[in-house]
């Protein structure tokens, strides 16, 4: 089984199709696709929100830009989440995410993450001849940024990304010597927070951005088949009220959009005539061999039905936190994306509670189509807070 093989069977994995006209399903094809999946308990909890939530050691891959808001020094953070449980039990996602405020003017931070994406054990082979591989595909990234804030109430932040991804087999009947892809990435975002005041209580409202995954093509099976990144355009609102004393609720908002071309539809061209097969195969070619770049920009014009299906392609969350003395969290939200591009619709569900040194972080996810193979997704996260292990240590 080649890559290019395996990638298929994973992303008809990953999305469960219950559209009724299933000739107008046409997803987004990129490679990696692990790097869009939520690494953290706290934002998948809330359906995978975060442009501009309060600032966490998991903002590397929401919104790096809010490290410069920071409350505490440093914080280094792990994730663990089993993937596709209901298919199979191998198959799991590993973070561990931190930032360091550097400086003695609490303006800036520098910040890395890595994570390991195991698709589990696969085989392929005849069994009769004695013609068995095994093999462990996996993709992993690792990233350092930095974060600045630019004013009192606004920052940005820059983020450079190694990409790896080896999904193949290696046939040596064949001459055919299988090596992982290598792709190149960088994020840029921004962080705008201020604090209101309604009535008589202060609010605090945030919005922000981050387009993440702009590089390379990542290139399959010695470069015949260049995938496109899953670049990714995330803009996000919160507002946060106190309910009493102690008691604060937040609730945000997040749009996503994929900023990669939509691949030609063979259904979209007469093909049955000579001038339409032609049509077809160019603009077919024209698809593979575009840049990054220009398909970022071609992705906001390229959708077969116009403007109707560029407004499908964009992915909504809405959620909510409450906390309690910033000790407990109870959270919830909801995760939509259309039936035409993936049909990933679910609630989050989470808890968390922290101690001066340790934040614990829990989420369940509850798919909306039975036949989802991400319904009772669990993530786990552990975070421990600098500040708090010195001040432990200080008073020793």
């Amino acid at each position: 089984m080649k890559a290019k093989s395996l990638l298929i069977l994973f992303a008809s994995m990953a999305f469960a199709v219950t559209a009724q006209d299933k000739n107008d399903f046409n997803p987004l094809q990129t490679g990696v696709n692990s790097l869009n999946i939520a690494p953290d308990a706290r934002g998948s909890s809330m359906g995978d929100l975060g442009a501009a939530t309060d600032p966490d050691a998991n903002s590397q891959f929401w919104n790096p830009s809010k490290y410069a808001f920071s409350f505490s020094k440093a914080a280094v953070s792990l994730s663990y989440t089993p993937w596709l449980r209901k298919i199979v039990d191998d198959i799991y996602l590993a973070n561990i995410a931190g930032y360091w405020k550097i400086g003695n003017s609490d303006n800036q931070a520098v910040s890395a993450s890595l994570r390991y994406f195991s698709l589990g054990e696969v085989t392929s082979g005849n069994d009769g001849i004695g013609d068995i591989q095994s093999v462990n595909p996996y993709e992993l990234s690792f990233d350092v940024g930095y974060s600045r804030k630019l004013s009192e109430k606004y920052s940005m932040g820059v983020v450079l990304r190694y990409i790896y991804s080896d999904l193949g087999f290696s046939d040596s009947y064949q001459g055919d010597n299988s090596t992982g892809a290598s792709a190149f990435s960088a994020d840029i975002s921004g962080y705008y927070t201020t604090f209101p005041m309604i009535g008589r209580n202060e609010c605090q409202w945030s919005w922000g951005w981050n387009i993440s995954n702009i590089g390379t093509k990542v290139s399959y099976n010695h470069g015949e088949d260049p995938a496109f990144l899953p670049t990714n355009l995330r803009l996000g609102t919160n507002f946060t009220f106190p309910l009493a004393d102690y008691h604060n609720l937040s609730i945000g908002l997040d749009l996503n959009k994929l900023l990669v071309p939509a691949r030609p539809r063979e259904k979209d061209y007469d093909t049955s005539t000579t001038d339409g097969q032609k049509e077809y195969l160019n603009a077919l070619e024209n698809w593979e061999n575009m840049s990054p770049i220009t398909g970022i920009f071609k992705s906001f014009s390229d959708a077969p039905g116009g403007f109707s299906e560029e407004i499908k392609e964009i992915m909504w969350s809405l959620g909510a936190e409450y906390s309690y003395n910033q000790q407990f969290f109870a959270r919830a939200g909801y995760f939509h994306e259309s039936s035409m591009k993936g049909n990933r619709q679910y609630f989050g569900f989470g808890a968390g509670f922290a101690m001066n040194i340790l934040r614990i972080d829990a989420s369940y996810m509850l798919a909306t189509a039975q036949t989802s193979p991400l319904d009772q997704t669990l993530r786990f996260t552990l975070t421990f807070d600098m500040d708090g292990i010195k001040e432990i240590f200080g008073k020793k």
